[in-house]
């Protein structure tokens, strides 16, 4: 059994034309010894293959330090940042006009529900095929080599996601996994697990973000119930800043108007009481998933 929680996935008969994947050690001491001189060179280049498809990045109360912006700037991608109406001149502030898409709405209280499902409209009325939606606290992009995270200004990573995720015809939504995340990875990608934060989504498929907490939990059991399939890379990672440790997004809103976050894990388990339970860990309430149910959908290439 992989770490999929499946027999029959063969991770190497997928990873086929990418970059190569170097299983991790838990020995510090022999990850340490491990040469990463190529994979530094390949993070300190510049991008040399532009995504095809648009990046969106949704952020509110967040003007003065537009994390994901300036971490998109550095890679040279480009990217439109969504804001809302009474916002608009203050990201002007720090923003190129020209990066900046506006809501056609304030302050629902819905937290980013609204603005991504608006978002997904826009970019279905351009035509695209899929769509990236981030957070806007990401302060970076890198790669992994055998355990080892090397920072860099090279955005390949963004194309190479896409061109994998399109060999198949039924990958409804994609990601980037945390650095922060445990880096024991024995494959360059989990299958059929929750996406958060950095999003590649399917335009056409049949579903939107709904309620106002967990909402990427929430898609992402919607989609894999459905035998749809969903893709977190690990061969590379954003740097997300941790929760509720900016002012902005849902600190400010959603965050602080919550018991220790019960109402998060409550409403996720009326959603899918099937699959989640509220457990108490860490001095705070979680949504504990039950994700074995859903792990043996399989890949359909084209």
């Amino acid at each position: 059994m992989d770490l999929f929680g499946n027999e029959e996935h063969d991770w190497k008969e997928h990873w086929v034309d990418m970059p190569e994947f170097y299983m991790p050690t838990r020995d510090t001491e022999k990850r340490n010894k491990i040469d990463v001189t190529d994979t530094q060179e390949l993070a300190n280049k510049n991008t040399t293959i532009k995504p095809k498809y648009p990046i969106y990045i949704i952020s509110k109360g967040r003007w003065e330090n537009p994390l994901t912006a300036k971490a998109l700037d550095r890679l040279g991608i480009e990217y439109k940042i969504v804001v809302e109406p009474l916002e608009y001149d203050k990201y002007c502030t720090t923003i190129p006009k020209e990066k900046i898409l506006l809501l056609p709405f304030d302050n629902l209280g819905q937290g980013s529900i609204p603005a991504r499902n608006w978002v997904w409209e826009y970019s279905l009325k351009n035509g695209d095929k899929r769509h990236w939606i981030l957070d806007d606290n990401i302060n970076g992009f890198g790669y992994q080599k055998g355990g080892r995270r090397i920072n860099g200004v090279n955005g390949d990573l963004f194309r190479l996601c896409e061109d994998f995720v399109d060999r198949y015809k039924n990958i409804a939504m994609a990601g980037i996994r945390y650095r922060f995340h445990h880096n024991y990875v024995k494959s360059p990608y989990y299958l059929n697990t929750r996406i958060y934060s950095c999003i590649l989504i399917d335009n056409n498929i049949d579903y939107r973000w709904r309620g106002r907490y967990n909402e990427d939990t929430d898609i992402s059991l919607r989609i894999l119930k459905d035998g749809l399939c969903t893709m977190l890379f690990t061969w590379c990672y954003c740097n997300k800043a941790g929760t509720m440790s900016m002012k902005g997004g849902n600190t400010d809103t959603i965050y602080a108007e919550t018991n220790n976050r019960k109402e998060f894990a409550e409403s996720l388990q009326q959603q899918h009481p099937d699959v989640v339970k509220v457990v108490w860990r860490f001095n705070r309430w979680h949504h504990e998933v039950n994700y074995s149910k859903l792990r043996n959908n399989q890949l359909i290439k084209l």
